[in-house]
């Protein structure tokens, strides 16, 4: 990958020089010493990856991310000193585009580099997603065709974003009522040490009662379950969710596609699949098996779509049955799964 450095402290820039140079798998594009150095590099040569420091003179990371995504959208991880102790900033650069966070590695005087497993590890993250280009995702979960809907079981609301998710749930879920006759689960491409917050923020949003899903939780009317740990959230029965390591060579944990493709096989209920902003293709595969199965399907426009790959990805393979901007979306959630709870009685 060609990967930049945004940042305004020498000693940082070097540190991830040597390391983004160390493995030999990739290239440095350029450096920047602000966000509006950043920008205008960005214009003129767009990377495969920045790493994004947060706090920087003209134009800190978080607006930096937020113009980058909507000119020249690319993978940003922010990379930055205390991640823990700056989470709301981080957690801000990742509501506008920002896909994964990092602590700053430090270059001590021998030349030795702390912090460089977990910043290549972040970095390898990133080139699985850039390079998901083919069609089909790798599954553990064979797709299953559809039964009829089991009479009192209610509709499954499966939602799967990444890059620009944040904000374009909190829009759909805001949307939505407390007393939604239908169960959501969530899979956001986010690492697990911001699951937490990422919960607490978007139940502050929304009517609905949010939080992370646990091993063995059951869907239920009313709440929205968020992934939250670095593996995939996925359904093994009709009543449990469950974390699996499995398949580990996805290239982002959790995966929508597995999802998916669990709740095609095992929820007895009606599923509408929802596909929201997101760089790479995961959930596109997923959706697709849903629809085959006769499940509603949704994907988010590209105008409204801070990162538009996996809605994209959706539309190629035409798994999504409609494709909407992302203000009607949760108003569209609601008049569906008030038909389906008519229907079945």
């Amino acid at each position: 990958m060609r990967i930049a450095i945004v940042n305004d402290v020498a000693l940082a820039v070097e540190a991830m020089r040597r390391i983004v140079l160390s493995t030999g798998d990739h290239l440095l594009a350029w450096t920047a010493r602000d966000g509006a150095e950043a920008l205008d590099l960005c214009t003129r040569d767009r990377p495969d990856l920045i790493l994004m420091d947060l706090f920087m003179p003209k134009l800190d990371g978080v607006e930096a991310t937020r113009r980058i995504m909507a000119r020249t959208p690319c993978a940003i991880v922010v990379v930055t000193a205390d991640v823990h102790r700056h989470a709301s900033k981080v957690f801000e650069a990742m509501r506008v585009g920002a896909l994964d966070a990092v602590n700053t590695p430090v270059l001590a005087r021998s030349g030795a580099r702390t912090g460089a497993t977990p910043l290549l590890a972040k970095i390898e993250t990133m080139r699985r997603l850039v390079g998901t280009a083919r069609a089909n995702a790798p599954s553990a979960l064979s797709p299953h065709p559809r039964g009829q809907p089991a009479r009192h079981c209610p509709p499954l609301i499966g939602i799967g974003a990444s890059a620009g998710g944040p904000t374009a749930l909190a829009t759909v879920l805001g949307s939505l009522p407390a007393n939604l006759p239908a169960a959501v689960v969530i899979v956001q491409h986010v690492d697990a040490e911001f699951a937490p917050s990422l919960a607490k923020w978007l139940g502050g949003r929304t009517p609905l009662r949010v939080r992370l899903a646990r091993e063995g939780d059951h869907p239920e009317p009313g709440t929205a379950l968020l992934a939250g740990q670095n593996r995939h959230l996925v359904l093994t029965s009709p009543t449990r969710l469950a974390y699996a390591e499995q398949p580990a060579e996805c290239a982002y944990r959790p995966s929508v596609d597995l999802f998916f493709q669990s709740a095609n096989r095992f929820w007895r209920g009606d599923v509408i699949g929802v596909v929201l902003s997101g760089m790479g293709r995961d959930g596109a595969v997923g959706l697709r098996v849903l629809r085959a199965n006769g499940h509603h399907t949704i994907a988010q426009d590209r105008p409204s779509s801070t990162a538009y790959g996996m809605p994209r990805a959706a539309a190629e393979l035409h798994a999504a049955a409609e494709i909407l901007a992302l203000d009607r979306i949760g108003r569209r959630l609601g008049n569906l799964v008030t038909q389906k709870v008519k229907a079945h009685g």
